[in-house]
């Protein structure tokens, strides 16, 4: 019996491609495992553990088919019943989110949850299209690689939308920056995210680097990626109309890949893969080619603008057996499939191994025959190898014949959406009582003349220095549509060159305050994402998430991620922000060690007209800062906790969604009236931080800052560490030209948002806070930009 090897590897990919598509050159014949030789066989033992499925699940595969499966089915069922496709772990708790979606949520929203990509309408007849998805182990085993590869597959999903790509993201989590496989793990993954987006020419907008012990191991290289389309011409994965033809094209099928989301992403690492001989063991990592990419993507817009598809699908995760599988079971139920006529590029590959590959920069179209030749026209068109790989049917079945015999004859269904779903034990762990009483009072504070001092070391940590290392790798203007890029606090760019309508996308997640209390959390990340997006000068619209997660059969895990979806739930409605879609990542730890929760929320926020926008440093000298928001005593989980005590324990800062939501609409109205010179929200290390910052990045080459720290807040006096350090919520600094600073008091005052003048920009080189101390902001700029380059050259 043939069956898939998890760790086979590329070695064959470099072979000629073959199939029907490859010049008739054939692969030899083979024994494989039929249809027929399995209901002739059933105790024919079969490798099933090994392929990540349990034994109930398996059982569960033969008394739907009523016999056992054969060697195709067994690598199909495998690989989509994994938790990386099937959600089996997560779908009773993900319910929640259409369980908390209002109608008037709903109304903004073309597609949703369980499309490739959410959908939204963003005016004047155009939509955006938006994701974050996860590709964790694959970029710990070959960094550059896993990292490449994630980008691309997100690309397709937006792609697979009727969108045109236009700017992506990346979301990066990594164990202590100077920790010795840090080295070896951060630029690598940089560099994959790099090479794939510059090659592809789409500006990378934005995003996040995070480090924490807790991802040593194991880190989070979550690909977020934005695509606009007009709002009639958004296309779904659905395979309908008998008769219909499948058409597989781009890149050539290889052994690249194989396992990949069954092992890889749906398990946890061992103790040993840290080594190069354990990494030798976990299944080939994909690899990707940018610019066979590039060409699938204008290929695939002009099949669209000439209206040559009925239904269409990416190939990533699962590959093949994903895109027939939940096509069929999208359209009209059945489809019949000849993988003889795969194009491939190793030789002697068994259906299992066709089915189960996961190379990448390849796209699976339903086409009416009459349009097939049209469609094959504009492929060869941009050279993109593409075959009629069979047809619509009426079965009701998903069959694949392989060298004239039929290996896989399944309910379609049954394999792409009716896996198993697992009410996984929920408790809440047995430490979470101490973690959240250990709170930070019980630290030492800083005396009245250390506090200068600390904002410069704090501003050269890892968490909090200058990101310029990692976004200077990556090209943040092609195209010409970018409006705001890192540094800024959201991306923006315009949906067009004739166009000054604009989308906005922030990231966010403190993993921190997640392990303290997951609903609030999430709630907490929500918001920060959100005001992200309003300093921006957008109009926060949507919601998507990729959200990490240790192993599913921890129940205190499992008590992480409820809690999370329902924060995250409960905060969209209050918001009036829908979950358009998302990604779960569950199995990130290695042994019995696992991640601090993250869940990575996005926000996609419109800008009616980009010159509306607001940057981080428009300012100049004599401009007035001011703070909006409630300063409170919150440093249970700081950024000053960790740095200068390695502590975490106590409370999150408080959530009040109702004044992220009063801040928001308020940063909206003056930047459409054009009434203020900067913004910049304030989070990991308060307001020291946010003040550092700002001064760094003034406009003018001799700028500096001289404020006055806020005395008072709701909850009484302040003394001047809090009122550096503390990380409360819904605040943000405006920098406000001094003619204006009345009418914009005014309008905060009629908004209900809090706020005070601190003090305003000066041409004296230096950042001084009155009563605590000065730095020159020189002095201040090397601190907070040279510490990557230092740890990673």
């Amino acid at each position: 019996m043939t069956t898939v090897d998890p760790a086979m590897g590329a070695v064959a990919d470099g072979a000629a491609p073959q199939g029907a598509a490859a010049a008739g050159v054939t692969d030899p014949v083979v024994s494989e495992d039929t249809v027929e030789q399995a209901a002739a066989s059933p105790e024919q033992p079969q490798p099933h553990r090994e392929l990540g499925l349990k034994d109930d699940e398996y059982q569960r595969i033969r008394d739907i088919l009523g016999r056992r499966p054969t060697d195709a089915e067994l690598a199909m069922y495998s690989v989509m019943w994994s938790e990386h496709c099937s959600y089996k772990s997560s779908k009773v708790h993900l319910k929640y989110f259409g369980e908390t979606t209002t109608d008037e949520m709903r109304s903004a929203m073309l597609a949703g949850i369980g499309e490739n990509a959410g959908v939204v309408d963003i005016g004047d007849g155009w939509a955006a299209t938006f994701k974050v998805e996860s590709h964790n182990h694959p970029s710990y085993v070959e960094p550059y690689s896993g990292a490449a590869t994630g980008v691309g597959g997100i690309v397709r999903d937006i792609l697979a939308m009727g969108a045109r790509p236009v700017a992506v993201t990346d979301q990066l989590r990594f164990g202590p920056a100077d920790a010795p496989d840090s080295q070896r793990v951060v630029p690598g993954i940089v560099a994959g995210v790099a090479g794939y987006g510059d090659c592809l020419g789409l500006p990378n907008i934005g995003g996040e680097v995070f480090f924490d012990g807790s991802f040593a191991g194991n880190p989070l290289v979550n690909a977020g990626c934005i695509g606009v389309l007009r709002a009639d011409d958004m296309y779904t994965a659905h395979a309908s109309g008998v008769g219909n033809k499948v058409i597989l094209y781009g890149s050539a099928t290889g052994l690249d890949g194989i396992g990949g989301v069954s092992v890889l992403a749906s398990d946890t690492f061992g103790g040993d893969e840290s080594s190069s001989a354990g990494r030798k063991k976990l299944p080939s990592v994909q690899v990707g080619d940018p610019f066979a990419e590039k060409v699938l993507i204008e290929c695939t817009l002009e099949v669209f603008a000439a209206d040559l598809v009925v239904g269409i699908q990416d190939l990533g995760g699962a590959g093949l057996s994903c895109a027939t599988s939940e096509l069929a079971s999208a359209g009209t139920g059945g489809m019949h499939i000849d993988l003889d006529q795969v194009p491939r590029r190793a030789d002697n590959m068994t259906a299992a191994e066709v089915l189960s590959s996961e190379s990448q920069e390849r796209m699976c179209a339903v086409v009416t025959p009459d349009k097939v030749q049209a469609f094959l026209d504009v492929c060869a068109k941009w050279e993109v190898p593409a075959a009629v790989i069979g047809e619509v049917t009426d079965t009701g079945r998903l069959v694949i014949t392989h060298q004239g015999e039929t290996v896989v004859d399944v309910p379609p269904r049954t394999v792409a959406h009716d896996g198993p779903v697992y009410q996984r034990p929920v408790q809440r762990p047995d430490q979470q009582d101490a973690l959240q009483a250990n709170t930070s009072a019980s630290l030492p504070r800083p005396a009245h003349d250390e506090l200068m001092p600390l904002l410069v070391r704090m501003a050269g940590s890892p968490n909090l220095c200058s990101r310029s290392w990692v976004t200077d790798q990556y090209d943040r203007y092609v195209r010409g549509n970018t409006v705001l890029a890192q540094p800024a606090d959201a991306g923006v760019v315009r949906v067009a060159d004739d166009s000054v309508r604009g989308v906005a996308m922030a990231t966010d997640c403190n993993s921190r305050y997640t392990a303290l209390d997951p609903y609030r959390g999430a709630q907490l990340a929500l918001a920060e994402a959100y005001r992200n997006v309003a300093v921006s000068g957008a109009k926060p619209l949507a919601v998507t998430d990729c959200l990490n997660f240790g192993s599913p059969e921890d129940p205190a895990v499992m008590w992480q991620f409820q809690q999370a979806v329902r924060g995250l739930a409960d905060g969209c409605r209050e918001l009036g922000v829908p979950v358009t879609g998302g990604n779960v990542s569950f199995y990130n730890q290695t042994g019995s060690t696992a991640i601090l929760p993250s869940p990575v929320i996005g926000v996609l926020g419109v800008v009616d007209d980009v010159r509306n926008r607001i940057p981080l440093g428009r300012n100049s000298s004599g401009d007035v800062v001011l703070l909006l928001g409630d300063t409170r005593d919150e440093l249970d989980g700081s950024e000053w906790a960790a740095v200068e005590h390695r502590h975490l324990g106590g409370q999150p800062p408080v959530v009040d969604l109702a004044a992220e939501r009063r801040l928001a609409e308020l940063l909206q109205a003056v930047a459409s009236d054009r009434l203020v010179s900067g913004a910049h929200d304030l989070s990991e290390g308060g307001l020291a931080q946010g003040l550092a910052e700002l001064a760094v990045h003034c406009a003018e080459p001799d700028a500096g800052l001289r404020v006055s720290l806020p005395t008072t807040g709701p909850d009484g006096d302040l003394d001047a560490f809090t009122a550096m350090f503390s990380e409360s919520s819904a605040r943000a600094l405006l920098t406000v030209p001094a003619q204006l600073v009345d009418q914009v008091l005014a309008r905060c005052t009629a908004a209900g948002v809090p706020v005070q003048r601190l003090g305003e920009i000066t041409a004296d080189g230096a950042l001084t806070i009155d009563g605590v101390g000065t730095v020159p902001v020189p002095q201040l700029r090397q601190v907070w930009s040279r510490t990557l380059p230092e740890l990673f050259g």
